[in-house]
């Protein structure tokens, strides 16, 4: 195991580095040949990856990975994994194909911790890379996450890059679109309509995502789509609507 910046001085928490800046961890990675790297932010409740080529693998992958090695095990409660609505639909997509449902929440881990209790399940998490799993913790925690993903890689004998080849991620696009009044948009007719419409073109290859930032006098618009250049032009689309309310 090879640590690169760990050495704390009370200032630096985040300072270009773990999951929040993962350059130099997938140089290190390459320049080490190693099998994987880990990157954590300073509180640990987070955890993204990198593959050996460098790549990261986030944490709708990780997640993806996760439960097929619990469902494997035995331990995926009622094949069911919690996600948040900002997770990729590839991540989705994935799952289906695996036979493994997906419950959407609301944005925040907390959310995620509700519905595991509600409804009992054994794994969620956030793209960011907070994953919970209930039976050891209530938040996020990335050194068991870490812990839990080299353990598949060693049961399995098979690289990260494999692993996570399970699951494509989707093209996405965010527009941040600044508004007077988030609630005037929210209850829209011309902003639902366009949303209806994109969303029937974009069928079962793509999602739209509408949500009001939480600090902010913004509204951000977020595409999915099976190609980069569809995904700018709803999104490019949407958010022209949007600014007119």
């Amino acid at each position: 195991m090879i640590a690169i910046s760990a050495e704390p001085d009370g200032l630096n928490i985040n300072d270009g580095c773990g999951s929040t800046h993962l350059d130099s961890l997938q140089r290190a990675v390459v320049e080490h040949g190693a099998d994987l790297g880990l990157g954590h932010d300073g509180d640990a409740d987070r955890c993204l990856a990198v593959d050996a080529s460098g790549a990261v693998v986030d944490g709708d992958a990780i997640m993806a990975v996760l439960a097929l090695s619990m469902r494997d095990r035995g331990e995926l409660r009622e094949g069911t994994l919690v996600a948040t609505v900002m997770s990729n639909l590839g991540l989705h997509i994935a799952m289906r194909e695996s036979g493994i449902e997906v419950v959407t929440v609301g944005v925040g881990d907390r959310y995620v911790l509700e519905e595991l209790r509600r409804g009992g399940f054994s794994l969620g998490g956030e793209q960011s890379g907070h994953i919970v799993f209930p039976a050891h913790g209530t938040t996020g925690d990335g050194v068991l996450t870490g812990l839990r993903l080299m353990e598949r890689i060693a049961a399995t004998g098979t690289s990260l890059t494999d692993l996570a080849a399970v699951m494509r991620s989707l093209p996405q696009v965010l527009v941040n679109v600044p508004v007077s009044d988030k609630a005037a948009v929210a209850a829209n007719r011309a902003v639902a309509d366009a949303v209806a419409e994109a969303e029937r073109e974009l069928g079962a290859t793509g999602r739209v995502l509408l949500r009001p930032s939480g600090t902010e006098q913004l509204v951000r618009v977020m595409v999915e789509a099976s190609e980069d250049t569809h995904a700018q032009a709803v999104a490019d689309r949407l958010a022209k609507v949007v600014a007119g309310v």
